[in-house]
């Protein structure tokens, strides 16, 4: 970053003021305020993650300053500030309620501290393009408890893990190095030639070597498959293991991720079992972006306007293709078997068609409306919508094979991602408009392929995929669930007719079993029962969140059932007919008659030749 420090007119200082109380203190100096009264906004949504999240909520005080004297703040909206005209520097001090534990939001306590920018920086406008400094500041703890730090943000001050100053390029620069406190693990390691590191927090026994092993040849993948050299100096992963939790976001040379301390590799065990599969997928995911939206970019998204939405309709290129390179780059670089993949792969098909709102919501749309959808489910959240992560995934594995096919083996889904960078992946790209995809996909392979996409993202027709990967030696088999923790991905347990579905969903709370979801044309659908409802007795017997599978189990296919519900506290009975559990379970297996093109050809896309 060729900006000398003293072409800085914006520095920002961060405290964590209390831990006990979840509180950062944030100054902001401005040596050149706007002199009709300069005007600061927090940002109402993170990139990466299309919620409008507010975050100017969590301020609990905000005053200014100039030349030791107050100075009056104007409240111009929910997230907007304008300080009275003032000569020469305005202070601006913050303090911000900090409990959010998401990789999205801001946290601080005894035992760590986390941050995204967007939590904690106002914006400056007019000033957004000018380069800031950050001072970074320890807690007060107890002499014998060292904290360290570690983020992205290029340093000015102090050695790699202290507290200290950094330098940012700009406000979208500054907030997109989210940052890591408190007693850390730090890996390091080289992938392709560029060094890379963990920084990690809240684990357990983890084997150290292993990990670092495994993401240096998943970098490695990465930074390959895109072509040489990788597109940042350096990359930091930041990652909080907790009991329970899971999730991640992008930046351009570092991702958040937390995951189960229990899905981290143990010394001593080689497999690599769910958990772990789990997490090498979270952190591929996240890899990815830094290319595949963070570098490639929607149009809509360069520049964009973090006090209000910003809508794109490309949503399931930019998280559909990453969802489905995110696990086959695993397999690519042998950190799972091909039957592991396959397995995920019949788990994800059984997600889909178990999700009737497929049949309601394009992909185009679904993109679109992430704002109100997809980050905002309900309760008839399955029957209404579909996730662009899931299906896109699954239309971005299609349209792989179609290609494959169609092109004799000469391209590939793999063709256009690198032809995409090289197109689209410079800073000063226009980032990708409507149809840029369908035309360069098209254009680079070869192909006509608007059936293709008009089928896929236009219309609520399911990929053929059973038709494609049937070209490939592989075999989509179906069935119904043997329980309702059934996922798919194997053969069931249990053969013969099918057994008994009623077609809702419970949770339990304080002990009472509520109905969590109803499934669009099922038996409870069809007699009415709601969600809300608190199931009570099936034929007499009570009901609860653990025997709710066993009471259906004996029910008749071809009979009724009393049932009993509290709703708005007042008993109801209703008579429910079970029907029998639809073929919605997946999974997936190679087809031992396939000729020997079909497994050439699915070796090509598994990378099994390589």
């Amino acid at each position: 970053m060729n900006i000398s420090v003293s072409q800085t007119t914006v520095v920002y200082h961060v405290r964590p003021l209390s831990p006990g109380a979840h509180l950062y203190e944030v100054t902001c100096r401005i040596e050149h305020a706007d002199p009709d009264g300069q005007i600061l906004r927090l940002p109402a949504w993170i990139p990466g993650s299309y919620l409008i999240r507010d975050y100017a909520r969590h301020i609990v005080r905000i005053d200014a300053m100039s030349h030791g004297e107050p100075v009056a703040l104007r409240k111009l909206d929910k997230h907007s500030w304008q300080a009275a005209p003032v000569a020469g520097a305005l202070l601006v001090t913050a303090v911000i309620y900090a409990a959010d534990s998401s990789v999205r939001g801001a946290w601080l306590d005894g035992g760590s501290g986390f941050f995204n920018g967007v939590c904690l920086f106002l914006q400056v406008c007019g000033q957004e393009q000018d380069a800031c400094v950050v001072h970074i500041d320890p807690p007060e703890l107890p002499p014998d408890i060292a904290w360290q730090l570690a983020t992205s943000l290029p340093r000015l001050t102090g050695a790699t893990g202290e507290f200290g100053a950094f330098l940012a390029s700009g406000y979208a620069d500054l907030i997109d190095h989210p940052v890591l406190m408190g007693k850390l693990t730090m890996i390091e390691f080289e992938a392709a030639g560029t060094p890379h590191a963990l920084a990690m927090i809240g684990h357990g026994d983890v084997d150290l070597s292993r990990l670092q092993m495994d993401l240096a040849h998943l970098c490695a993948w990465h930074i390959d498959f895109f072509d040489r050299p990788a597109p940042m100096a350096s990359y930091l992963f930041l990652l909080r293991a907790v009991a329970e939790g899971y999730g991640g976001l992008e930046h351009r040379a570092s991702s958040a991720l937390i995951c189960r301390r229990d899905d981290l590799p143990r010394a001593g065990t080689g497999d690599t079992d769910a958990g772990y599969r789990r997490f090498l997928g979270l952190a591929s995911h996240e890899y990815f972006h830094a290319w595949h939206v963070k570098r490639i970019r929607p149009a809509e998204f360069i520049g964009a306007d973090l006090s209000r939405e910003a809508y794109t309709r490309q949503l399931w290129i930019f998280e559909g293709i990453t969802s489905y390179y995110d696990e086959l780059a695993l397999l690519r670089v042998r950190l799972i078997t091909q039957e592991q993949y396959l397995e995920s792969l019949g788990r994800s098909l059984t997600k889909l068609y178990r999700t009737s709102g497929r049949r309601h919501q394009t992909l185009e749309d679904a993109s679109f409306d992430a704002w109100i959808k997809f980050y905002r489910p309900d309760e008839n959240s399955p029957n209404a919508t579909v996730s662009y992560y899931l299906k896109g995934s699954l239309v971005a594995l299609a349209l792989d094979l179609e290609i494959r096919l169609r092109s004799g083996g000469s391209h590939s889904l793999d063709t256009v991602m690198q032809a995409l960078w090289h197109e689209f992946g410079g800073d000063d790209s226009g980032g990708l408009t409507d149809g840029d995809f369908e035309r360069l996909t098209g254009r680079v392979c070869g192909l006509d392929l608007a059936a293709f996409f008009h089928q896929n993202l236009r219309t609520t027709i399911d990929p053929p995929l059973g038709i494609l990967l049937a070209q490939f030696g592989v075999l989509l088999h179906m069935r119904s669930r043997d329980s309702e923790g059934d996922a798919g991905g194997a053969p069931g347990r249990h053969q013969g007719k099918p057994r008994p579905w009623l077609g809702m969903k419970l949770k339990n709370v304080d002990g009472r079993a509520i109905v969590r979801h109803v499934a669009e044309s099922g038996p409870a659908q069809l007699v009415g029962i709601h969600a809300g409802d608190e199931l009570v007795a099936l034929n007499g017997c009570r009901v609860g969140t653990d025997n709710l599978e066993v009471l259906a189990d004996r029910l008749p296919l071809d009979g009724e059932c009393s049932c009993y519900i509290f709703r708005d506290q007042r008993l109801m009975n209703i008579i429910l007919c079970p029907m029998p559990a639809p073929r919605d379970t997946c999974f997936l297996g190679l087809d031992p008659q396939a000729d020997a093109d079909a497994v050439a050809r699915r070796d090509s896309w598994l990378g099994l030749n390589a």
